[in-house]
């Protein structure tokens, strides 16, 4: 192959490879298809890659037959070179076919081929799931997990909600069934005698997840506390790192919202976020339950919950500049909420015992937001009296930050 020259039109001017499936563009030039579409699905690529030339926001990519068909001849000739011969390349999926499928689907004896396929296709390329999208597939996917919960029958639901945790979720095609999808997802997330259960509750979280992150204040602010306390739940199941991250992602999109801090802390969220981060999880899921975890000790139940856990401060300290700066900031708003308000005499020992106070003092000498500076030296001063008169700490640290 190294001793064969290849002809310069058989090449993508992208990818700098034999193009396996030519398709020429607005402006002229060719390229393979799947390097092309790569280019355009960046957001900052609107312009020809050649030409320079600005594109316009949807045209079509014509496959360009002639040249495919001279490559696949070149290649024939050139095999015994070491020359791989191109296959005809499948066509690309529109929306008739999705259409077809979706309407297959209200067909007992077409509607598990019908979803195998639309997983299939899902899971097959972002164009596919571009085109899935546009066809209203979602709208179809959600209309089924909805009727399944509704009638109680889990036949077809692992497999919608795996394409809806695929393709995006238009949430105006979805709005009208949206608080039944909530439930609906409930209804998953609090089942366990469905088949591959726990990959069923991931694709559901992940399908939440995404959601959530386009939902209006109005829908958020009136979620069910059965709702908040099967998050919870599914937490506690600690299904897989994957699942994890999308419930604490939703529960951290969730917080501010409403009464869904009080939720989550009735529903035993704070005891569950301290346990699930004592498993060691990786780093962002560690920031996203010291995220929560701030939000919640803004309240007096929240900070009663967090100090009933005997190893709250303890984990909280343990963790600051070991994770990454987001923790560490958060863990050093945890502590304040804890020393504003609920710093009792035994609080303010476990904190000299635990590390706490010299972790503090190391934060105003490492680099930091000026923030986060600001509230550990706080801490510092408000609580000085009692830390400079313990042995269990250099005095040192606390007096070079006496009260001014």
């Amino acid at each position: 192959m190294d001793d064969v020259d290849i002809p310069e039109y058989f090449v993508c001017p992208i990818s700098l490879q034999i193009m396996k499936d030519p398709v020429t563009i607005v402006t002229g030039i060719t390229y393979d298809r799947e390097s092309i579409e790569q280019w355009l699905s960046a957001d900052q690529n609107t312009c020809c890659p050649v030409t320079k030339q600005p594109l316009p926001k949807d045209f079509d990519l014509t496959p360009n037959h002639t040249l495919r068909r001279l490559i696949q001849a070149w290649c024939v000739t050139n095999a015994a070179n070491g020359v791989d011969r191109i296959p005809t390349p499948k066509s690309p999926l529109n929306s008739i076919h999705i259409l077809k499928l979706i309407q297959d689907l209200r067909h007992p004896q077409l509607k598990s081929m019908s979803l195998n396929r639309l997983v299939f296709l899902a899971s097959e390329c972002e164009k596919n799931r571009k085109c899935m999208m546009e066809a209203g597939v979602a709208k179809a996917m959600v209309s089924l997990i909805v009727t399944c919960y509704k009638k109680n029958v889990s036949d077809g639901v692992h497999e919608a909600m795996h394409v809806l945790s695929l393709i995006k979720i238009p949430m105006a095609e979805i709005n009208l069934l949206i608080y039944d999808l909530f439930d609906s997802i409930a209804w998953v997330l609090r089942g366990d005698k469905y088949n591959n259960v726990q990959i069923m509750k991931t694709h559901a979280l992940l399908v939440l997840k995404s959601i959530v992150e386009l939902a209006s204040s109005s829908l958020l602010d009136r979620l069910k506390p059965e709702f908040i306390s099967t998050i919870i739940r599914v937490l506690r199941e600690n299904i897989s790192n994957q699942a994890n991250k999308a419930a604490l992602q939703v529960l951290f999109d969730t917080c501010p919202w409403g009464r869904n801090k009080v939720k989550i802390i009735e529903a035993g969220g704070v005891f569950d976020l301290i346990e699930l981060e004592l498993t060691s999880p990786d780093k962002r899921t560690t920031e996203l339950i010291f995220g929560i975890l701030d939000y919640l000790c803004t309240c007096a139940d929240g900070r009663a919950q967090f100090l009933a856990h005997s190893a709250g401060i303890a984990m909280v300290t343990k963790k600051i500049f070991r994770v990454s700066p987001v923790t560490d900031d958060e863990a050093v708003r945890i502590l304040a909420s804890i020393c504003k308000f609920t710093a009792t005499n035994d609080v303010l020992q476990e904190m000299l015992v635990v590390g706490a106070v010299a972790k503090l003092c190391m934060v105003l000498q490492a680099d930091g937001s000026v923030s986060i500076k600001e509230k550990a030296r706080g801490i510092l001063r408000l609580h000085n009296n009692f830390w400079s008169n313990s042995p269990c700490i250099q005095l040192y640290l606390v007096t070079r930050h006496p009260t001014q």
